[in-house]
Order: C-alpha cells, then sequence, then structure tokens
C-alpha cells in the first residue's frame, strides 16, 4: 500500500526543493510535479514528492485523521505485532 500525505512548505530552496512540516518534523521535497507553490501551501507527499497542493481546510482534516488514527492504534491491545508499536 501506498500512502500520501499532506504536508505544509515552510521553506522554498534552490531549483524545484522545498522543505515541508508534517507534525513538527521537516523534510526537503521536490515540487518538480507542481507549479506555483508558496510557503505556506500545503502538498500531498508520496516518496519525496509534492504531487499537488491541497486545501488547508482538506489538509487539517487529513491531518486530524491521522491523528485519530494514531490514538486509536494506541488503545488496541498489544498483540505482539511489532507494527503496532
Amino acid at each position: 500500500m501506498c500512502l500520501a500525505i499532506p504536508a505544509q512548505v515552510v521553506e522554498l530552496r534552490e531549483g524545484d526543493n522545498a522543505v515541508v512540516d508534517l507534525a513538527g518534523v521537516r523534510k526537503e521535497i521536490s515540487l518538480s510535479l507542481v507549479e506555483d507553490v508558496a510557503v505556506g501551501d500545503y502538498v500531498i507527499v508520496h516518496v519525496g514528492y509534492a504531487l499537488n497542493k491541497i486545501d488547508p481546510d482538506e489538509a487539517e482534516k487529513t491531518l486530524k485523521l491521522f491523528a485519530d488514527i494514531g490514538e486509536l492504534r494506541g488503545q488496541l491491545p498489544d498483540d505482539g505485532d511489532p507494527t503496532r508499536h
């Protein structure tokens, strides 16, 4: 399964690169597939590439869903599966 996540652009760099922030984690990504991105915009990121811009309200809703899923996983009983930690 592949997962693309919304992240906020916090810095534009040389070429088509930018730094994004996701819950305090910053990562340099490529903007080569997306046009007209500015600091403060949200983009969908997959394997180091921004795939498209996303509406800030939709980004916040999606990030909240991810946070809620994380909270639910923390409430599940530990079955010894190392992927659950």
